[in-house]
């Protein structure tokens, strides 16, 4: 289906809109050159990485530059890549596919991937003069060169725009001087090409640099040494020192003081491929837990046949589905944003930056959520190895020890949890998301006296669709409340904030499950995807609970007396199922299919 012949939301949207399943894009939507893409990512993933995985955990920084190179060869680092930079050209949504498929043989190798193609070449892509594209991008494109970005600091990290690195302008205004450090800087061993931010004088805002870098000639830049991380030990870390390092005055990128709006352009864009590398890394961990839950016998029985296994099987299995179909729905529309923008006249830069950052509030949500499933995979995973879990023999402990600096990069996720609620509120504000019109109607509706009929619920997921709407009037109920008790203050209650954020990612990870099981029942069979229901089912019901806790921290945390015994009312009855599901059967039917298959399977 092309981008107009269907109803494309806004950002933020799916709040205060419905969403037709018929509008989602799913995983099993992917078109025939999506499939081969995939199938060729995967066959790479297993030949070239997964065999390795003893010689990243021990620090060989060698073999993921080399096998950075051998993916270059492939293309598979300029997917994303205009054809006019000598790269494919693919849109976002096979940007995420091959970002998805290619990061679950280690973390190291993913974060390395991640860097180059992301905030390593994209800055360039979508800031760049024409010149700096034709000179930069198809040795980036190619894995000739690689790419770092400079933006953290000793005392810069969450607070980006407060960088010391200072860029002076030369007497012949031919070239700016940077001194300063940064620090955590991914590729920085290997690379060739680094996006450098400095200030300028005492701008407000900073400023980007492509800056180049020859080891042998290394005009004033050193090189700390690697840094010894507790996981992605393979992945070069380290401090980059600029000392008067000449940087000619067309390598600006963007214009001065722009620095500030291309990090944080760069970070959306960071997130949601963030979110994607982490799937199959949660299908994989899924995929070996339950294998050995199959061989591993205790009492004459294999311990995937225990409900204590049974539970962690079908709660991996369950996060695992909602983040693919939250992934992939956001990345289509991206994708119809770019395609729309277009084809209404903008160029290929301001249509993918633009396209981006409408759906900035879809990125931080996935961001934060897919960070944490897949830690939380991990963790059960170890679980259900056991003591075997513990040890370097198994797989597991180096997922655990790679997952965890998801939650921290590209944002922290405390960061982000504000930020999603942060930008809603200042799109409220611009009006491009009506949230006030539907907040006053859940206002109304709680001074109301409550319709005590029960709805027809025979239609599959009627209760579930209906169940969603009362999470959204409960976000409503508590945003509303927040915003007119604090207004523009509410930045400074980041506590309040962090709540709010938890029931806007549940309500829109819930959604997204929901949605793609619709869609591909409507096309095969409700017997067919009767797991895929149950996983739906499932994840919504704890996202039922998730909101109903940080809804009344919220309510009890900014309102009082009558209006706060009424919000809480309003709560109980907007997080109350009619027919509550069994998700003791749920999760038998969900497991009792991984383990048949032995394998993450949908």
């Amino acid at each position: 289906m092309e981008a107009n012949d269907k109803q494309l939301l806004r950002g933020g949207q799916f709040l205060v809109k419905e969403t037709k399943c018929e509008d989602v894009f799913t995983p099993e939507d992917f078109s025939e050159e999506q499939k081969m893409m995939k199938d060729a990512v995967m066959e790479f993933n297993d030949r070239e990485i997964i065999p390795h995985r003893a010689r990243f955990e021990a620090k060989d920084y060698a073999l993921t530059e080399d096998i950075m190179r051998k993916a270059g060869e492939l293309g598979f680092l300029s997917v994303a890549v205009p054809e006019a930079f000598g790269g494919m050209g693919m849109g976002f949504v096979s940007t995420c596919l091959t970002c998805d498929y290619i990061s679950s043989g280690t973390g190291s190798f993913s974060t390395a991937f991640g860097a180059h193609t992301g905030i390593g070449t994209m800055p360039i892509t979508l800031y760049g003069t024409d010149e700096q594209k034709q000179k930069y991008v198809p040795k980036l494109a190619s894995g000739e060169w690689f790419g770092a970005y400079c933006l953290t600091e000793p005392g810069a990290g969450s607070d980006a725009n407060s960088g010391k690195t200072t860029a002076e302008l030369s007497a012949d205004g031919k070239s700016y001087k940077i001194n300063g450090q940064k620090m955590w800087i991914s590729n920085a061993g290997f690379c060739s090409v680094m996006i450098v931010f400095a200030r300028i004088e005492s701008d407000k805002n900073i400023t980007g640099f492509i800056v180049e870098y020859d080891g042998e000639h290394p005009n004033g830049i050193t090189l700390g040494e690697e840094e010894h991380k507790l996981g992605i030990r393979a992945s070069s870390t380290r401090q980059v020192f600029f000392n008067d390092c000449i940087v000619p005055v067309e390598n600006m990128l963007a214009g001065r003081g722009e620095g500030f709006k291309i990090a944080m352009n760069a970070l959306n864009v960071g997130r949601i491929k963030l979110a994607a590398a982490c799937l199959d890394s949660q299908r994989r961990i899924l995929t070996t837990a339950v294998t050995y839950a199959n061989e591993r016998k205790q009492f004459k029985t294999p311990i995937a046949d225990f409900g204590a296994i049974k539970t962690k099987l079908a709660e991996m299995a369950a996060s695992t589905y909602a983040g693919e179909s939250a992934t992939y729905r956001a990345a289509k529309n991206i994708e119809d944003r770019i395609a729309l923008r277009e084809a209404a006249g903008n160029s290929h830069q301001e249509a993918e930056l633009k396209g981006v950052e409408e759906y900035a509030i879809e990125c931080s949500i996935l961001k934060v959520a897919v960070s944490e499933d897949v830690q939380n995979s991990a963790d059960e995973g170890i679980q259900i190895f056991g003591g075997m879990g513990f040890s370097e023999e198994t797989p597991m402990e180096s997922a655990w020890r790679d997952a965890r600096i998801t939650r921290i990069y590209e944002g922290t996720n405390e960061i982000n949890r504000m930020l999603s609620v942060g930008m809603l509120v200042k799109k409220a504000m611009k009006g491009h998301v009506d949230l006030l019109g539907p907040a006053s109607k859940v206002q109304e509706e709680l001074m109301g006296i409550p319709s005590f009929e029960t709805p027809d619920f025979s239609e599959l997921f009627s209760e579930e669709k209906e169940m969603i709407k009362k999470l959204k009037k409960t976000f409503l109920m508590v945003a509303g409340g927040a915003v007119q008790k604090y207004g523009p203050q509410l930045e400074e209650h980041q506590q309040l904030l962090i709540a709010a954020a938890d029931i806007l990612i549940e309500i829109y990870m819930a959604e997204s499950a929901i949605l793609r099981t619709e869609k591909n029942v409507k096309r095969t069979s409700q017997k067919e995807q009767s797991a895929q229901i149950a996983m739906a089912k499932l994840y919504l019901y704890h996202a039922v609970d998730k909101v109903e806790e940080k809804g009344k921290e919220s309510i009890i945390s900014f309102a009082e007396g009558d209006e706060q015994r009424m919000m809480l009312m309003g709560l109980k009855r907007f997080t109350k199922y009619a027919n509550y599901p069994d998700i003791v059967d749920l999760r038998i039917e969900i497991a009792e299919k991984v383990k048949e298959e032995s394998s993450y399977c949908f």
